[in-house]
């Protein structure tokens, strides 16, 4: 069995620590059968959105004819990824990246106050959270890279009703993955494994992502 310097969960735990957007689709889990009530099994049933938790934004969530998650190849969500730490309490700014050496396709996940505060594992949304500036979303369409990872349940400013960083990311096939928690990992060098569910036709999907050096 190889064995890693490190790795990370950096998913937050559905039902406990998800956040649910205003508006959405509240996850929730109901058991159906248990063997404590002499079952031959346990079953359940999970009701939630495709934007639930730790998840994936595919282009067709904003983009008409963009494609859905089950276009990709499961390829396209290992990635190599940055973790970098984000100082601004406010947004991401291009300020805090321009001295980062970024490749194309490199995957960039923002550890913001977001995860040092426990804001993005609270269970209750926040109208206040660190977002993804306009100008942050433009300089990584500049810089070719595969993916966004930002530690709340949205990439944008909440109340901004035009969602600038989406256009901007999944217009130029930028993957978005949301609701990530980096409390626990050291900026720098990772391996991202981030799979969707394999869903026909979605715009989205819950993921479980992992960073593994």
């Amino acid at each position: 069995m190889k064995r890693y310097e490190a790795v990370y969960d950096i998913s937050v735990l559905l039902g406990a620590e998800s956040i649910d957007y205003p508006g959405s689709l509240p996850y929730s889990r109901e058991l159906i059968e248990t063997t404590k009530d002499s079952a031959i099994c346990e079953l359940s049933k999970l009701v939630m959105s495709a934007h639930s938790g730790t998840h994936m934004d595919a282009p067709a969530h904003f983009i008409p004819n963009g494609k859905h998650i089950d276009e990709y190849p499961v390829q396209r969500f290992i990635l190599p990824a940055q973790v970098v730490n984000i100082e601004d309490k406010e947004a991401i700014r291009p300020s805090e990246l321009e001295n980062l050496d970024i490749k194309p396709g490199d995957a960039l996940l923002f550890k913001t106050d977001n995860s040092m505060s426990g804001r993005c594992a609270s269970g209750v949304f926040s109208e206040s959270f660190v977002y993804l500036s306009p100008e942050a979303a433009d300089f990584c369409v500049e810089k070719k890279v595969s993916l966004v990872g930002i530690d709340y349940g949205t990439v944008d400013r909440y109340g901004d009703k035009d969602f600038p960083a989406h256009w901007k990311l999944l217009g130029n096939n930028i993957l978005i993955l949301e609701s990530i928690n980096l409390k626990e990992v050291p900026p720098g060098r990772y391996t991202l494994f981030c799979p969707p569910l394999k869903i026909k036709g979605a715009e989205g999907s819950p993921a479980r992502a992992i960073l593994i050096r």
